[in-house]
């Protein structure tokens, strides 16, 4: 589990294919005394286990299926990533609750700069869009960030210049990809009041949510 508030920005060693998965190796400047093999880093949102570590750099084997899922796939030598360690008890909750479970591929559609913020208007597929609410959480490449606004499959979002700089939002511009995950408390109500568990309107009512 993460917070959404990234350490550190990390470089791309390596992304060997290996069959349909692959192994992902990152320099870092981040700090890496701490870091243990089997721990998590989540890389650009994506949550990955650490399978080697040195002094600056470490590895991380990436599944098919976060292949397919996410923007790690199109990741080449030298290009950027974001990295957050995972949450431990003594950790500021700055964020919010990230998994580093990416739901799907963003497609940045607008870029434009209002006083000192940068607004970027991403769209998703319906399936991932009933789960963003304005004024909700939402992580983009692992960064938490505010929903401004929702509409037909497209939301809106303020980065401030300290993100812009300290992350990979800064270089992404109109027609580039972002990691998206939102947040799953949507997902668990969601699941809850499903009508195969019997808890709809009537259900809550009854049982004095309702007056």
């Amino acid at each position: 589990m993460f917070t959404g508030i990234v350490n550190s920005v990390g470089t791309v060693k390596d992304l060997a294919r290996r069959g349909e998965d692959a192994l992902l190796a990152i320099n870092t400047s981040m700090g890496l005394d701490d870091v243990r093999v089997g721990d998590s880093i989540a890389v650009s949102g994506a949550c990955l286990t650490v399978v080697s570590v040195a002094k600056d750099s470490f590895s991380a084997d990436v599944s098919a299926e976060t292949l397919a899922k996410t923007i790690l796939k199109e990741l080449k030598t030298g290009a950027t990533v974001n990295l957050e360690k995972a949450l431990t008890l003594n950790t500021p909750l700055g964020g919010h609750f990230v998994l580093g479970h990416v739901d799907c591929v963003g497609d940045i559609r607008e870029k434009k700069e209002r006083s000192n913020s940068i607004i970027f208007g991403v769209e998703v597929g319906e399936e991932t869009g009933r789960y963003i609410v304005q004024k909700g959480s939402i992580a983009l490449d692992g960064i938490s960030l505010t929903v401004n606004q929702y509409e037909n499959n497209r939301f809106y979002v303020s980065t401030i210049p300290h993100t812009a700089r300290e992350t990979t939002l800064g270089f992404k511009k109109a027609g580039d990809q972002v990691n998206v995950e939102t947040d799953i408390l949507g997902k668990y109500v969601e699941r809850f009041v499903h009508p195969d568990r019997g808890i709809d309107e009537d259900f809550l009512s009854k049982h004095g949510f309702f007056k």
